[in-house]
């Protein structure tokens, strides 16, 4: 494992087998780290890393607020997670790479494909996130937590991340920040100081901005109908993953490929080489 400041925050990355370079974006929701490609749901059935490294160099890594990486207290958007990615390229030394992204992941890879096409050479969406389920669970986790830092204030949410030592899916009431705060004891002190209204002013406008919508979030419809990046995009089919949030992805994006098998059918013999023949094509 390697680290760097990147985009003013400390993350945590690794390199995995050689070859053209290959940007992953997590799976995991708001714990989205390394270790997710391989031991979460499908990921750890299908194991994409394993495969994909004998061909490509995967970078890995955790996103901001994610593990072991740090963050800001800031109005989070899917443009500050294309900006983190990016900024993992230009400390790399990569003028362009193939992106991939699992479950939350792919929100920011279809954004990264339409705010920098000149850096991206092809996009796989693995289970997008999206559907009205996923929008309103994901409101409702924000909200428990909002109430929590009504009720108890923000020093008792510090506290409590540090204690219990889990992420913000697990137990919203430690907030978008929780692995943040269970890793730097300096944030942590400066968080629990920070004036609850503008905190609260903060975390609303982040979840408004980020889960807008009942199909999948990360980029306009506008903007991925004149991108002409190559695309692959696999269906999920739950609650956090409905099939219409990949299916719009398809939609939206010219140059996308859909790979239309159910999930069960998603095994490792079949998805290394779909996933590995849609990136030779892509090129």
């Amino acid at each position: 494992m390697a680290s760097a400041i990147l985009d003013g925050i400390n993350t945590r990355y690794e390199v995995v087998g050689e070859g053209p370079p290959l940007l992953m974006y997590a799976p995991g929701g708001f714990d989205a780290t390394i270790e997710k490609w391989s031991t979460q749901g499908v990921y750890a059935k299908v194991k994409p890393v394993e495969h994909l490294s004998k061909h490509y160099s995967c970078i890995l890594f955790d996103r901001r607020e994610c593990g072991q990486s740090g963050g800001r207290v800031e109005r989070v958007t899917y443009a500050h997670y294309v900006a983190h990615g990016l900024a993992l390229l230009d400390h790399l030394r990569i003028d362009r790479a193939h992106l991939m992204g699992g479950c939350m992941g792919c929100s920011p890879v279809a954004a990264f494909g339409v705010m920098h096409p000149e850096r991206v050479k092809s996009m796989i969406l693995y289970w997008p996130v999206g559907g009205a389920k996923y929008r309103l669970s994901s409101h409702m986790r924000f909200a428990e937590h909002l109430a929590y830092v009504q009720r108890e204030g923000l020093a008792a949410v510090a506290r409590l991340a540090r204690e219990g030592g889990k992420p913000f899916g697990t137990d919203p009431r430690g907030g978008p920040w929780a692995s943040v705060l269970q890793t730097d004891a300096a944030f942590a002190d400066a968080y629990a100081k920070l004036d609850v209204e503008t905190y609260k002013l903060i975390v609303a406008g982040w979840v408004r901005t980020m889960f807008d919508r009942d199909t999948a979030p990360g980029a306009e419809a506008e903007d991925m109908l004149r991108c002409d990046i190559p695309a692959l995009v696999v269906p999920g089919n739950d609650a956090s993953h409905a099939t219409s949030a990949a299916r719009y992805f398809h939609e939206c994006l010219p140059k996308s490929e859909y790979w239309d098998v159910p999930v069960a059918a998603q095994t490792e013999e079949a998805v290394a080489p779909r996933l590995l023949e849609f990136l030779k094509k892509a090129g």
